[in-house]
């Protein structure tokens, strides 16, 4: 089995991940890299680039033109429709969903609040969401936008180019990152609200490839897979894109499902939390994030 992904470190280890899964289960497996559009331009804002898939379109097109069998992707990237003839076959067991506040220790300041960084601070993220949550919290920080992939990100932090940078908890403990360098914040996901599925990765295959249910029982954690569904349904309520300032983060318990999101667009920035069955939690966070009468 042919297994595609992006070239990144992080994207790799996924893939290698997946991979293993797989061999466990008595398939061989192949790596295949494949460049994407998101990765080839790092001179512009993500929000910029105007697409949903900036990041999974071309290892579609491998899927497609079987050029691979399987891609691997982080899906929290992924568009909320497939392309004909491909399906989204197994999700993983979720992993840390939260984000990380990653400050120099130059720019620490234990008197600011919320959160020990200086005043006027210069804060890297390409992720609107994060952006837009951050400085509904600390309105006198400055963004600036912040690409390459998470050793570059880093990098970019250590030269002084940033005082603190946004990254997920879930791609630093897969790679095994040593951030003693810096002052780490781990923000709670039911405060700082992570984006939708943050943490969980996708499998796509074509969907009439006979070794799917090998794959799905390899790979798919029911769980985490319905919490990915009910956050990306949050998402296509409001229309969908990485360009949305929207948060989504789901959990069930022994009695009930709980959603709690963040939406920064026209209006006040909101946070909402509310509880209940899984088919009406979607549509129940959006109504209280914009406020639309039930």
């Amino acid at each position: 089995m042919r297994i595609g992904a992006r070239g990144s470190d992080l994207a790799q280890w996924q893939a290698l991940w997946v991979g293993g899964k797989l061999e466990e289960a008595g398939l061989e497996v192949e790596q295949m890299v494949i460049s994407t559009h998101g990765d080839r331009v790092q001179d512009r804002p993500l929000r910029e680039l105007g697409v949903q898939g900036v990041f999974t379109k071309e290892i579609e097109e491998a899927l497609l033109d079987e050029r691979i069998d399987l891609a691997v992707h982080s899906c929290k990237d992924m568009a909320l429709e497939q392309p004909k003839g491909l399906a989204v076959v197994a999700l993983s067991e979720r992993a840390n969903p939260s984000d990380l506040l990653i400050i120099r220790r130059e720019s620490v300041d234990d008197n600011a609040d919320p959160y020990p960084l200086k005043l006027a601070a210069i804060v890297g993220t390409s992720a609107v969401r994060r952006g837009s949550q951050f400085q509904a919290l600390r309105p006198d920080i400055t963004l600036k936008d912040l690409r390459g992939n998470v050793p570059t990100r880093l990098a970019k932090l250590a030269d002084g180019q940033y005082d603190a940078i946004f990254l997920a908890a879930a791609g630093i403990e897969r790679l095994n990152l040593d951030l003693s360098d810096f002052h780490v914040l781990t923000l709670d996901p039911t405060e700082f609200i992570p984006s939708p599925a943050q943490g969980i990765l996708a499998v796509e295959m074509r969907a009439d490839d006979p070794r799917i249910q090998t794959v799905i029982e390899s790979i798919h954690h029911a769980p985490s897979g319905q919490a990915a569904q009910i956050e990306r349904a949050v998402l296509d309520t409001f229309g969908g894109g990485c360009s949305l300032p929207l948060g989504a983060y789901a959990w069930q318990d022994q009695k009930s499902w709980h959603i709690c999101g963040y939406w920064g667009g026209e209006g006040q920035p909101t946070w909402k939390n509310v509880s209940g069955q899984a088919e009406h939690l979607a549509l129940d966070l959006a109504r209280a994030l914009i406020e639309v009468p039930a």
